[in-house]
């Protein structure tokens, strides 16, 4: 499918989603994030790993389009804000693991863009941040609760309430990214990444991500439950089987996600 403000370029098993509006810096309007549903929702079968970056050498994405919501009332804003989150809850509730390549600004909606993903890795030049204070709003798109999830309540009302944009390296000392890398070393990195996943089972991998995401709003006990369910459901798969046979043989093992 054709499309005018993303791109998708799969590399077999490892996909790479861009946000392609350099000139707007790839802000997020609603086109772009229908493109961006329409690509989650058609996302080839053989994909395992997904890499969502920036396009151009300036941002990741530098924020929702603030031209298109200048203009809007509350109830358009709204129905923005449902938009974003859709399409946010379709990406962190893909069954495959993601990584935000993030090559530059990642600020407002590009910042909740990045939270949305399983895995952040960033370039020396990334700014993140959620401004969005400074314009009279607050997070559209789950930063909110996303941003708290990842880096403890107490620094994300820090971060909102400031609007502080963080340099990589203070991101990465707070928890918001796991790594800072040279800008022509980035992608680079991420795919080495997910080149190191796709060797995994994929159904384990798919079962880790739901029971991390499901057990992190449940008391400990449930979510011990829902990692034994996981961890049974797993031994009736041919993965598991074929995964400890080539453990035994001392061989690689070749995965058919079944």
């Amino acid at each position: 499918m054709a499309y005018e403000n993303i791109r998708l370029d799969t590399e077999g098993a490892i996909a790479v989603l861009t946000i392609d509006r350099p000139k707007a810096l790839n802000a997020l309007n609603t086109q772009t994030f229908l493109e961006m549903e329409s690509a989650l929702l058609l996302l080839p079968s053989q994909v395992r790993v997904l890499i969502v970056t920036g396009g151009g050498d300036k941002a990741f994405v530098a924020g929702a389009d603030i031209a298109e919501m200048a203009t809007i009332g509350s109830a358009q804003a709204r129905e923005f804000s449902a938009l974003g989150h859709r399409v946010m809850h379709l990406l962190e509730r893909l069954t495959i693991p993601t990584i935000a390549a993030v090559n530059g600004f990642a600020l407002g909606g590009g910042c909740e863009l990045a939270l949305a993903c399983d895995l952040i890795y960033a370039s020396e030049k990334a700014k993140l941040g959620l401004p969005e204070t400074g314009l009279g709003v607050i997070p559209g798109f789950g930063g909110t609760q996303r941003l708290a999830r990842t880096v403890g309540k107490m620094r994300a009302k820090e971060l909102i309430f400031t609007g502080e944009r963080l340099d990589a390296a203070k991101a990465r000392e707070i928890g918001l990214v796991l790594e800072v890398l040279p800008a022509d070393q980035l992608l680079a990195h991420c795919k080495t990444v997910a080149g190191k996943l796709i060797k995994n089972g994929p159904m384990a991998l798919s079962q880790a991500k739901r029971v991390i995401e499901l057990g992190a709003d449940q008391d400990l006990r449930t979510a011990n439950e829902l990692e034994s369910q996981a961890f049974g459901v797993l031994f009736g798969s041919e993965d598991q089987k074929e995964g400890m046979k080539a453990f035994l043989e001392k061989r690689p093992a070749v995965f058919s996600g079944r």
